[in-house]
């Protein structure tokens, strides 16, 4: 396996760990975008994202603690994203955290609100690849951090 040699603490960190975290911060950009322009923007850009009026009525009905749960998980994945690039072990954690928000959001959407029911068919694929991805960066900074890659 390529790996390149750690000027900080001599020990080989794999090529794979930059790959992971750079693609890790497109990923979660996006979320983080999102967040942010809805924050700024609202109903413009979530028209702009081609949102319907019941789309759009769904989310302006979202309670304070949904919002909260959205910002945990898209900054908290941009966050663990970062402290993986930084070798951080605290990314462990940060993963969990943001896995655990992202799963209230569906919890949100499916169960606690009509919010499912205003979303495109298919929608669940995209929701579904997210969570793939949640559980993905959970589980390879976990790996990572039991090489003992992450300090």
């Amino acid at each position: 396996m390529v790996s390149i040699m750690s000027a900080s603490s001599g020990a080989k960190v794999p090529w794979h760990l930059w790959v992971v975290g750079s693609v890790g911060l497109l990923w979660n950009a996006f979320g983080c975008i999102d967040y942010t322009m809805t924050a700024l923007q609202g109903e413009v850009w979530l028209r702009q994202m081609g949102m319907t009026d019941a789309q759009i009525t769904s989310y302006e009905a979202m309670p304070a603690w949904m919002t909260a749960v959205w910002a945990i998980g898209v900054w908290g994945a941009m966050l663990g994203t970062v402290l993986l690039l930084l070798r951080k072990k605290l990314a462990v954690p940060v993963f969990v955290i943001s896995l655990i928000a992202y799963v209230g959001s569906l919890v949100y959407a499916y169960a606690l609100s009509d919010q499912a029911a205003t979303m495109p068919d298919g929608t669940w694929i995209m929701q579904a690849v997210i969570l793939v991805g949640c559980l993905f960066f959970v589980l390879y900074s976990r790996m990572m951090a039991q090489r003992g890659l992450l300090r």
